[in-house]
Formats: C-alpha cells, structure tokens, sequence
C-alpha cells in the first residue's frame, strides 16, 4: 500500500477535520543562541584577559570584518590593538530564538563579561556584530552554522551608579540588548504526517495555503513539499512576532476550506453542547477566517461564560467591528483578568475610532495594571493621544494623559520610558545628588527653573545647563547629546543612566508620581529554553516577578535579583 501509519492521534471530537486530527508540529519549541562578541567603547573598564582560544577566534573573527583594514573604515585599529585595549571586553552574548521565527526578525539578548576576565564593567559599550549559534558556546571548526546576529548598545542594570564599580556589589558585567538579535534566515517548521501520503500531504498543504496565501516579501508557499510524510511550514511576515499563533491557527485549520461556513456551524454546535470545548472553538472560529463570523455574532452577549468568550475572542481576532462595544463593556466592568484581555483584543483590531474613544477613559483608572495594558493598546493603534518622541535613537519617551502620574520604564523590546500625568513638574524648591556629586540638580524657590551640573567623568569639563521643570523636558535633556546638527541642550546620558537618575530623584521626593519598571524577562526565557534542550519539553512561559524598587533597603543588592517597591509622594505600585 501508498499509505502507511506512523503514529496514531487521538482529538477531541470538535477537532475533527483540522490539520491537527492528521499531524503534529515538529520544531515548535525556542533555540537558544550564543557566541563571543566584543564590546568597546568602555572608558576604561574591559580587559585584555581572555582564554588563548577565545582570543584566537575572534582576530580571526575581527579580521573577516574588516578590523584593520583601511578599505573597510575599520583601519584604525588592529584586531590585536582593540583587543588589548582596556576600553575593549570580550563577551559572551546569548538569546532565545522563538518557534518559527522569521528572517529579519529581532529578540532581545543578554550580554556577560567571559568569566575571568579583568572587566570591571560593561556600562557605556556597544557590542560589535557578533554570530550566535545553537548548542554549546565553542570556537574554532566545530562550530554550528550561525541562525542570528546580535549588536547594539548595551543596556545594564539601569539602577546601579555609573562608575561605581567596586564600590558596590551590584553586577555590571551582565547588561542586555533590547531587540539586539536578528534571525538571519526563517526557523524551519515542519507537520509530520500520521499517515504517509501523498494525497492527504497535498490536501493539508492545499488547505493551509488557501487560508494562508503566500504574502508580499514571502519566498515560499506558507507549506510546501513533496514528502508524504513532512510538510514544511514557513510562517509568513505578518505573523513574524507571533509565529506561536500563528502554528495554533495552522492546527486547527480545516480540510474543508470551501466550506466554512457548515464548519463554523458544525463548532459552535459542538460548543454550545459542550462549553469546555470553548478553547478549541475559539481557535477554530479564528482558523475559518471571516466567513464564519455570521455564526457566532449572536453569542457575544450569550449568558453562558465559555461561548461568551470564545465568539468574543474570535471576533476580535477577525475584527468584527460589532463585537467592539460587547469588549469595551467588558474592558470596563469585567474581572481585573477579563478586563485585560478585552483591551488587548481591542488593541488588536483595526481602525475603529470608537474603540480609541472608548478605551481612552481607561488611562485614568485606578488599577495601574489597566492604565498600562490601556497605553500598550492605544499605542499599538497608533492613537495621537499617546505622543511618541524619539530620544536620539537610545530610547522613546511616551507622553500619556491620565489623573495618576506615574513613571513606566520598559525592559523588554524598544527601549522606553512612558510618562503618565499631564503638566507634570520636578517638585522644587530641591538640591539633588548623585553618582558621587557627578550629577547635581538645584532649584532654590518653586517657580525657579533647574540648574543641572553634569560631569561625564574625571577629567572631563563639567557641564552646567538651565533646564524647564517639566518632567518631560528633563527626560529629553538626560537623553539628548548636543551636536551641532541637533543643537538643543543635554548630556548625552545612555538609556540606563537615564532610568537611573529618574529613579533617583524619584526615590528622593522630587517626583510626585509613581514608578514602575517592566519586568526583564531575557534570563528567565533563557533559562526556560535551557530547561527545553534538556528535557525536550516546550515551556510555559509565564510572566516572571517584576523590578520595582530594585536598591530595596540596601544599595548594595543587584536589582536584577531583587523584587521590591517603595512608596513616595506619589504612592504605591506594584509588580507588572
């Protein structure tokens, strides 16, 4: 016989005639990548101490790159000469590449100094285009085929005192690269097959192409191949940061494109008989596309919970602009957790000025939760009412109008700090202090603007501007270089630094607001995935504890291990 099993499945009857009831996903579960990498630009504080090995890979590397070639704009410096710089430190540099991801794709990425090395920190560095590659971190010829790139500047702990090093315990010789890794070329994903064939094989690649089409800038079929056993899955560009959902959508699509709609009534069937398969519908209510919507519209006000939810979900995935009032009475009186998944389905969706209006009051509310995951939404729907001003390229300063000031710094993707509140001030008359009288701020009577006295380092001039009180133009300052193509006043300080001395003068009383930082998952996704190679079971990945107060009661503590938060005239917050 043409056909032969190769393993059983066994679904759930709401499953049947989907892509799921005949195969399974290989390669649906996170790499991890690493390489050595070079960081400079370290004023003194990296190191000419490496393994003989290491050293060896990375003139051979640095020499590829051009590094001590005139022709190649890198002649100033050999690769020798940059590696026995003290400005220079030899890293190593590691990410987790998600399931499916895309080409061009970016994930953030955790930078450490090589063990037993002489750098003291890694605080002001860029590091230099660097390879990562699967499994063990090695050199030489044994070395896996490289799947991404890192470089960027490096983001340490953004509350440790800049130069400060050996005056505390707190770690700067691990930072991290928001969005500094890049897939070079798509993840392979394949579906294996149940049953060898080859009619069936072509069936199910027919079926997901016609509900996936291949897209502008796709090279392949979204599947394709000959085997009858395999069929190769690649996950098209505007699914590129969300490959998961996209395999989800993929599983439960059906056999059956040309008749959705006896489908779509065929589920919702299945799920008013039985609510606990409402997961499964949700999915495969998403998976029909929007010829099933006429099937479930009726159930976005349904008394019972489960198909309530699943029709409401797939009708904000399918962007059903009807179901925009059932969500936004939703994201207004539900549960805190219902409330938070109707706004970001709400996000989701495409232009609809009434869903803008609608969630707009809720950057008002007093969960600072919904104020967020509110921001998050109205700036992913590209809301005016949520200004964006790019701060020379380091970070974005977000301006939200809202009755709770507060403070939000991001630790995960684009670098950004968010200011809720409107009209907010620097509370004066105030003298302020920090990094060892390297920064100073006074202001002698409440109406008086800020003199800020600035000193990069030793040695350097001290700087000395009149700064507006506003909040947001202090941010700007502490952000922005002056050069002669951008003229206005700053001091050039790194994204950290400057979430550092926000936090400061925060935790000193000068700003009556709350502060809040995201959560820093890159170690925790590392370690998950590390868990993954070892075990070969995919990952949970939930949200980890978050860093609020990261100097807690002792200076010394590193913030990155440390989960607390201190109230101020502003209040409390909590962990997001």
């Amino acid at each position: 016989s043409l056909e032969r099993r190769n393993f059983e499945i066994d679904v759930q009857p709401i499953m049947r005639g989907t892509v799921a009831a005949e195969s399974v996903v290989i390669g649906n579960m996170p790499t991890i990548v690493r390489g050595y990498g070079l960081v400079v630009g370290l004023k003194g504080t990296g190191s000419r101490l490496m393994p003989a090995p290491v050293r060896a890979s990375m003139l051979q590397e640095m020499a590829r790159r051009g590094v001590g070639d005139a022709n190649t704009g890198w002649g100033k410096l050999s690769p020798e000469g940059m590696l026995d710089s003290d400005d220079t430190a030899v890293v190593v540099v590691e990410g987790v590449i998600p399931p499916g991801g895309v080409k061009d794709q970016h994930f953030d990425v955790r930078v450490y100094a090589v063990p037993g090395s002489g750098t003291t920190s890694l605080e002001g560095g860029l590091l230099y285009t660097t390879d990562l590659r699967p499994g063990i971190l090695q050199v030489g010829t044994k070395q896996a085929n490289a799947l991404a790139t890192a470089r960027g500047r490096v983001f340490i702990n953004p509350f440790a005192e800049p130069s400060a090093e050996g005056q505390d315990s707190i770690n700067r010789l691990t930072g991290r690269i928001l969005d500094g890794g890049t897939i070079l070329d798509n993840m392979p994903i394949k579906l294996r097959l149940a049953i060898r064939s080859h009619p069936r094989s072509m069936a199910i690649r027919d079926a997901i192409n016609s509900r996936f089409p291949k897209e502008h800038g796709q090279d392949d079929d979204t599947a394709h191949g000959k085997s009858g056993d395999e069929i190769l899955i690649t996950v098209p560009p505007s699914y590129a940061r969300n490959p998961d959902t996209f395999m989800e959508l993929v599983s439960h699509t059906s056999l059956r494109p040309e008749a959705s709609e006896q489908t779509a009534a065929s589920v919702r069937r299945s799920l008013l008989a039985n609510p606990g398969f409402s997961k499964a519908a949700t999915w495969r209510f998403k998976a029909l596309g929007p010829k099933a919507i006429p099937m479930f519209q009726d159930l976005y006000d349904y008394p019972e919970e489960g198909p309530r939810l699943a029709s409401l979900t797939a009708g904000a995935y399918l962007d059903d602009p009807t179901v925009a009032p059932f969500l936004l009475d939703l994201a207004r009186e539900g549960s805190q957790e219902a409330r938070i998944v109707a706004i970001e389905m709400l996000g989701d969706m495409g232009h609809n000025p009434s869903i803008d209006i609608g969630l707009r009051p809720l950057l008002d509310d007093p969960d600072v939760d919904i104020r967020l995951v509110t921001f998050e939404s109205l700036e992913k729907r590209q809301d005016p009412i949520v200004a964006a001003y790019d701060i020379d390229r380091k970070f974005v300063m977000n301006l939200v109008p809202s009755s709770h000031p507060m403070i939000y710094v991001a630790q995960v993707g684009t670098p950004r700090i968010v200011l809720f509140g409107q009209g907010l001030e620097v509370e004066r008359p105030m003298t302020f202090a920090a990094w060892s009288n390297r920064l100073l701020i006074k202001s002698d009577a409440p109406g008086d603007d800020l003199e800020v006295y600035y000193r990069e380092a030793p040695g350097i001039p001290a700087q000395v501007e009149k700064v507006s009180p506003e909040v947001h133009n202090l941010v700007s300052f502490f952000g922005h270089r002056t050069t002669v193509e951008a003229p206005a006043p700053g001091i050039g300080l790194s994204y950290g630094e400057t979430i550092g001395a926000i936090y400061r003068m925060w935790r000193s009383g000068y700003l009556a607001m709350d502060f809040k930082a995201e959560q820093d998952r890159v170690m925790a996704a590392i370690l998950r995935a590390q868990k993954v190679e070892e075990t070969e079971d995919r990952p949970e990945f939930e949200s980890d504890a978050g860093i609020i107060d990261p100097l807690g009661d002792q200076e010394n503590e590193d913030p990155f291990a440390t989960e607390v938060d201190r109230p101020n005239a502003g209040g409390d917050t909590v962990p997001r």
